[in-house]
């Protein structure tokens, strides 16, 4: 059965010619024309890169703080002891505590966008870890979010940090601003979001490291961008 597209979609996709490759700095111009939507569209960017995470050496997994933040209101819980939850609390975490909220998460109910964690409870957290993991949630030390400092893991969570981690077929998708965003805004976003993406190439991968590239709203058509200009981003 074929997948029904609204008049609205059919729409847009006439207005694009689909041959098209967008310059970096043309495609955000671009994918603003397209917002069509009842609600503030997420701007999202979707990479295909030339690597096999199957192999830890090629694992593409970091963070990034996107200067304009995201336009997405993000909840963050803490999972600390004694006066690391109350730094939490202080610094804006919406949920701070311990044991209580591995129970919490065991029971399957999780009403967070990001958990931090300090390292000496990491070992309680891992009881939970097959829960956690496929949903992206497991605190990790190269995403910041296991951290003694958790303040300030706390405030870059809330203020637009953006953390990535390629999937199995070397796929990497991210929210990185809203339509509503100035095209500045979005632009300082976008290129500091693929320079991150540059700066965590593995040294195995060897080729070329960006394979495709697009941007898009929420319920918009996909601009394909050029890859050779995005590899010039450090």
């Amino acid at each position: 059965m074929s997948k029904k597209v609204s008049k609205r979609y059919s729409e847009l996709v006439s207005k694009l010619d689909n041959e098209k490759v967008y310059s970096p700095t043309d495609v955000v111009a671009a994918v603003k024309e397209l917002a069509s939507a009842k609600f503030d569209e997420t701007v999202e960017i979707s990479m295909k890169l030339n690597v096999d995470p199957k192999h830890a050496d090629q694992m593409v997994r970091g963070s990034v703080i996107l200067p304009s933040g995201t336009g997405k209101t993000v909840r963050v819980a803490v999972i600390a002891k004694g006066a690391k939850i109350d730094e939490a609390k202080a610094a804006g975490a919406d949920l701070a505590g311990g044991s209580e909220i591995i129970d919490d998460i065991a029971a399957g109910k999780m009403d967070f966008d990001v958990l931090i964690a300090t390292p000496d409870m990491m070992g309680m957290v891992g009881k939970v870890g097959r829960t956690l993991g496929p949903k992206g949630l497991m605190p990790n030390p190269k995403t910041g979010t296991v951290t003694m400092d958790v303040a300030k893991a706390v405030e870059e969570s809330k203020g637009g940090k953006v953390n990535f981690r390629v999937d199995k077929h070397g796929n990497i998708h991210a929210g990185i601003g809203k339509a509503s965003f100035s095209k500045e805004q979005l632009q300082e976003n976008f290129d500091i979001f693929v320079q991150a993406i540059n700066k965590n190439k593995p040294a195995a991968s060897k080729g070329r490291y960006i394979k495709t590239t697009s941007l898009s709203l929420t319920m918009s058509p996909a601009l394909s961008i050029d890859v050779l200009k995005l590899l010039e981003m450090k």
